[in-house]
């Protein structure tokens, strides 16, 4: 045991001395000039060292600096700046005058990439060669020196791209690992909070710079990100993913393969990349196993899911996050005009507004500003649609044409999701062509415009039975005795109807029902914005009637005039049973007197009666 405690001590008393000898013999200020010169060689960034630099032994031989910054050749602000800066160094080395530095630590730094850091290129400038500008060995006759670490604490990120709005990225911790080939580890991790939003993102990746600036490519295998603030679900958005990224600085191109990613229940892959310049050009292609829409729009959205038969949007005031001053002036969808994009995507399964699609293809394409819309179909239970269109940003006021087309989708589950209280179920197929401004339920109640053709099969509308109404009107008015019917809904087998729409007044024109009960046809108008309606039919009931009579045989045949009108949730209506019943009896005994006449035609009284039946027609 004392020859190991002496053994250590020896060890620990070496070490002390050969540090102790570093630090009176080697000054770290010799390495000032010399670091500087480097990294202007190597990169042509000026490094700006402020303060003299010193050693500092424990628990890691390392040389702090004062406030330092790195600036790009030509630009007005600095690209990094801390207030200091810790060198990790090896020991061994310093003593064959060789500073290999294994870390580089910024802590509390601002790193702007922003246009006014960015280097500026003259324009007699030689275009470098496309080798690599990094040289694996410094061409120097004295000190060489390395680095194979870099980490950045505690510090802040200023992103802009041209003239668009700046991105600040808060907490930052960075750590970067590189080898001699330039291949090298990044773990990422930081924090923005802009507009009421707070975004947490934190990525591991492998990244190779062997051919920087040319190509620089990053492996990520692990994103993670939690998304929470205003205009989002309750629960936020958060989500994980791998992907691969390269950066092709010639073509200024981003391309992003294997993408991988989930967001709370949503699930996506595919490919996409972009060409930014003036006018940036993305090209998109995606899959999505299941996309659930719901989960990741915000809550007033999807309130249909509810199951709520009022218009929220109408009735409760919706919570509006405050608006930024700088974008007061901004017309709708004004993110369109500044980029092209040709766009794929393909979902198995959609989830939105309780609405459930599969199948789902899209093809899209927007030319700044002129989103072309060339297919957007799905599947929805037993049916299919269909809803291509154009939106137009190009002027101050956008514009939207769309040409839906349905067929065979059960209309209860469009008009509960879209917040519609009216009790109709059946099978509808559409064919329309609608236009108006801005694309959202309330704008389309409001200022839209339109023409569609309807068909509907197995239709049945709660809470009035036309058959019910003018079996019993007839009841109460005559002799006529009906089957009981407690079936408080009107059913059709087939409803036809050409539909126009102008500002939230619908007409409904030659209307066109039947069924093995009765048929109808008739007109009339809904008031999307006030949910009243004001509907005209003329109704033959077939079935229900007990026994066989003149009468009985009449009601068969013609038409009963019914007026159902009101708010949408208390429907009044009118009969004009009475009316028909006084005519039937008018003309049955016009017909009994007219046939007696016709036998009695001899005598004065047939002859009377005949005169008297002239006149009353």
């Amino acid at each position: 045991m004392r020859r190991v405690l002496t053994t250590l001590m020896i060890l620990l008393v070496v070490l002390v001395a050969g540090l102790s000898a570093l630090v009176l013999l080697v000054n770290p200020n010799d390495f000032r000039a010399y670091m500087v010169r480097q990294v202007e060689v190597r990169s042509g960034y000026a490094l700006k060292l402020e303060g003299p630099l010193r050693w500092h032994v424990w628990p890691q031989l390392s040389i702090l600096s004062g406030r330092m910054s790195l600036t790009a050749p030509g630009a007005t602000v600095p690209l990094v700046a801390a207030d200091n800066m810790r060198l990790d160094v090896a020991l061994m080395p310093l003593f064959s005058h060789q500073l290999q530095v294994n870390e580089v630590m910024l802590k509390g730094a601002v790193i702007q990439l922003t246009p006014q850091s960015e280097a500026v290129r003259n324009a007699d400038a030689p275009v470098a060669p496309r080798e690599n500008t990094l040289p694996d060995k410094a061409e120097d006759a004295g000190w060489s020196f390395d680095i194979g670490r870099l980490k950045v604490a505690d510090s802040l990120l200023v992103f802009q791209h041209e003239d668009d709005e700046q991105v600040t990225v808060r907490n930052i911790n960075l750590q970067m690992e590189q080898d001699e080939h330039h291949k090298g580890k990044i773990d990422f991790s930081g924090r923005i909070n802009r507009n009421q939003r707070d975004l947490k993102l934190s990525l591991a990746a492998n990244v190779n710079a062997s051919d920087y600036p040319h190509l620089l490519s990053a492996d990520i295998q692990q994103l993670s990100w939690q998304l929470t603030g205003v205009d989002l679900p309750a629960q936020g958005i958060s989500g994980q993913g791998t992907l691969q990224a390269q950066w092709r600085e010639e073509q200024k191109q981003l391309e992003l393969n294997q993408l991988n990613l989930q967001a709370n229940d949503s699930a996506m892959t595919g490919q996409a990349s972009v060409i930014l310049g003036s006018e940036p050009q993305w090209n998109m292609n995606l899959q999505f196993d299941n996309l659930n829409l719901e989960n990741l729009l915000p809550a007033q959205a999807a309130a249909a899911a509810d199951g709520e038969a009022v218009q929220q949007g109408q009735t409760q005031a919706k919570p509006q996050r405050p608006v930024i001053s700088s974008n007061l002036e901004q017309p709708d969808y004004n993110g369109l005009r500044g980029f092209s994009a040709d766009i794929l995507l393909k979902a198995n399964s959609v989830h939105w507004r309780g609405m459930d699609f599969t199948q789902v293809s899209s093809q899209m394409t927007n030319k700044n500003g002129l989103l072309t819309i060339a297919e957007l179909s799905g599947n929805m239970g037993e049916g299919h649609l269909s809803l291509p269109g154009t939106l137009d940003v190009r002027k101050a006021v956008a514009r939207s044409s769309f040409q839906p087309r349905l067929d065979n989708i059960e209309i209860g589950t469009i008009l509960k999701a879209f917040n519609y209280p009216i009790s109709l179920t059946g099978s509808l197929t559409m064919a329309g062509d609608f236009s108006g401004s801005k694309i959202d339920a309330d704008a389309f109640r409001h200022h839209w415009q339109g023409q569609a053709h309807l068909e509907m099969q197995n239709t049945r509308m709660e809470g009035l039975n036309f058959q019910q109404l003018v079996q019993q009107a007839v009841e109460r008015s005559s002799n006529v005795k009906v089957k009981e019917n407690v079936d408080n809904a009107t059913r059709l087998d087939s409803f036809v109807t050409d539909l126009s729409l102008d500002a939230g007044q619908v007409t409904l024109d030659d209307m066109q029902g039947e069924s093995p009960m009765l048929t109808l046809e008739g007109d009339g108008s809904l008031d999307l914005i006030k949910e009243t309606a004001d509907t005209r039919f003329k109704i033959r009931v077939l079935e229900g009637w007990l026994g066989e009579s003149r009468l009985i045989d009449f009601l068969k045949t013609t038409p009963i005039p019914l007026n159902v009108y009101g708010n949408w949730q208390a429907l009044n209506y009118s009969l004009q049973v009475d009316q028909l019943l006084r005519k039937h009896l008018q003309d049955e005994a016009k017909r009994r007197l007219s046939g007696w006449a016709e036998k009695n035609k001899d005598s004065q009284n047939g002859k009377d009666v005949k005169k008297l039946l002239d006149k009353l027609q």
